[in-house]
């Protein structure tokens, strides 16, 4: 007679986290500076001024926005407070940087939600493959905020894991 299959990962006690759960999904929208300048290179104050008055900031309803200049010209700091001044009472946020910045901050924002007392004490792997790619920043970030808290941290499956941290 043979032995009944036993399932030893289930019975380990390891919690996976998969960090594709808090992968931001919001829209994210570009304010190119570059747009709005003289030639595409040349910020004109008074003009500037007076396009940014005339803005439709409803566009940027509950958007998270990237303030960027894509164009290669000197643009005072002052100019992007004013975008940012136009922006801030609807956008959901703004932020100085690229798509790629923005989406990093909101990662990050959302990873500070893990309720980290779920996982005090425990065995958790936090899962290395999925149908998203994970930047490598979230691992660094997920290892900074449990450590603290488990008893161990492992990367990639519970059937094949890499040890990372372990409380000693």
């Amino acid at each position: 007679m043979s032995e009944p299959f036993v399932n030893k990962v289930a019975e380990s006690g390891i919690i996976t986290l998969d960090p594709e759960k808090y992968f931001p999904r919001e829209q994210i929208r570009v304010f190119d500076m570059k747009d709005h300048l003289f030639m595409g290179l040349i910020l004109k104050e008074k003009d500037f001024r007076e396009t940014l008055k005339a803005m439709d900031w409803e566009q940027f309803r509950d958007q998270h926005v990237a303030l960027t200049c894509s164009a290669d010209a000197i643009i005072p700091v002052w100019a992007y407070m004013l975008v940012a001044a136009g922006l801030q009472p609807v956008a959901a946020s703004v932020t100085m940087g690229d798509e790629k910045e923005v989406h990093k901050k909101l990662y990050l924002e959302h990873l500070s939600t893990i309720p980290v007392n779920d996982y005090t004490d425990q065995r958790v792997v936090i899962k290395g493959c999925g149908e998203t790619p994970i930047p490598d920043y979230v691992y660094m970030e997920l290892t900074r905020i449990l450590r603290p808290v488990v008893k161990s941290i492992m990367y990639g499956e519970p059937c094949s894991t890499v040890p990372v941290f372990k409380k000693k």
